[in-house]
């Protein structure tokens, strides 16, 4: 974590500045994240503390901003929340952006997001220890999307685009802090499950889904607790590392979902390189990267829902708050049926790893990530 640590002449210094030095003068090697949760700030504290020094805040409106992104040619796309790191490299294009909404789409070959840009309070330029990249937080500072520029980039054009959108006479912001969360206990006063259970049967669409548990008001692992055992399973928490572990062995092509509160990143097609690092399930392939923290999945489902295109079977795991982890699912399009090897993958799954039933999770790493990789993952 080098850095110079001289504030700018005249510059009164960010509250959180001289924990970060002493951070430094440490010598800690946590991640982003990790670090601000030690020091008991926010990760936006952590780099807005930085401003005109390794850091500049950037000028919104944000989509302006991305839908230059496609100019600058590859780039990685990070996207996490506290127990998975979901990065795809590729080029940041065919952006599409709703005023209405204020909702982005980026549906490149490679990088595949959605993103709820108003959701985001703020964005900053980081440059740290040659690692150049973009940071949007939110209003809690938490970092919901990142892009880094890579070897391939065009640095011309990045350097281009960051002084296009350097905020000229910033102001450090100020961050909410984020009300503790609770899992609800108790189904909401005049739950209906017949009801409910007819309004999964009749879904035409997995985009029906959320509206759906909205109107029963329920949470998402409510829903699955009430629904039943035909189109809900309870898995054990390695259910997901072997889940992605025969997909590797049948050469599958899935799809892993990740997101938060600011972002959605979703990677299509196969995995490859496996590594188990300590708590971490890793996914290390030249496009795509999945970091999971396995030991913090608190419950596993795989969940079935009718559609028009037939029976789309997905396995999910959420932490202790009820909060999406990840998503598999078999890669397919709108219009297209389940591929028959994703449902062999997951009916294998539900056979070992049901909580009803006896488990094992395979171990197969494979060789380590690169060096670029391996340094970026180390800034998230």
């Amino acid at each position: 974590m080098k850095m110079s640590q001289t504030l700018p002449i005249n510059k009164a210094p960010h509250f959180a500045y001289s924990q970060y030095q002493a951070a430094v003068a440490a010598g800690s090697t946590l991640r982003a994240r990790e670090l601000a949760k030690e020091l008991n700030i926010t990760e936006g504290d952590l780099v807005a503390c930085r401003q005109d020094i390794d850091a500049w805040r950037l000028r919104a409106p944000f989509h302006l901003l991305l839908a230059e992104l496609k100019n600058v040619g590859d780039v990685m796309t990070i996207t996490r929340n506290d127990q998975a790191v979901h990065e795809t490299t590729g080029i940041y294009h065919s952006f599409q952006f709703d005023e209405e909404r204020k909702t982005g789409l980026v549906l490149s070959k490679d990088i595949d997001l959605r993103l709820f840009i108003g959701q985001w309070h703020c964005a900053f330029y980081l440059l740290e220890n040659g690692r150049h990249s973009l940071q949007f937080f939110n209003q809690h500072g938490v970092a919901v999307h990142k892009v880094y520029r890579t070897e391939a980039s065009n640095h011309d054009e990045w350097q281009r685009l960051v002084e296009a959108f350097k905020d000229t006479n910033p102001e450090l912001p100020t961050f909410i802090q984020a009300r503790p969360q609770t899992t609800p206990t108790e189904l909401p006063e005049g739950f209906d499950q017949a009801a409910f259970a007819a309004d999964w049967a009749r879904l035409n669409d997995v985009h029906e889904y959320h509206g759906m548990l909205k109107k029963h008001g329920l949470s998402r692992t409510q829903a699955l607790a009430q629904i039943g055992s035909h189109w809900a399973t309870s898995l054990t928490s390695d259910s997901l590392a072997h889940a992605l572990t025969q997909a590797e062995a049948k050469n599958a092509e899935i799809m892993v979902f990740v997101g938060n509160a600011g972002a959605i990143q979703i990677y299509s097609g196969g995995v490859h390189k496996l590594l188990i690092q300590g708590p971490w399930f890793n996914v290390l392939d030249p496009k795509f990267n999945l970091h999971l923290r396995v030991d913090q999945i608190a419950e596993a489902w795989v969940i079935e829902r009718p559609s028009r295109d037939g029976l789309i079977t997905s396995i999910e795991a959420f932490n202790a708050n009820g909060d999406s982890i990840v998503t598999l699912f078999g890669k397919r399009k709108p219009g297209q049926p389940e591929l028959p090897l994703w449902r062999e993958i997951v009916s294998a799954v539900k056979e070992s790893h049901s909580l009803k039933s006896s488990h094992f999770i395979e171990k197969r790493p494979h060789a380590q990530q690169s060096k670029q990789r391996q340094e970026t993952s180390n800034a998230l």
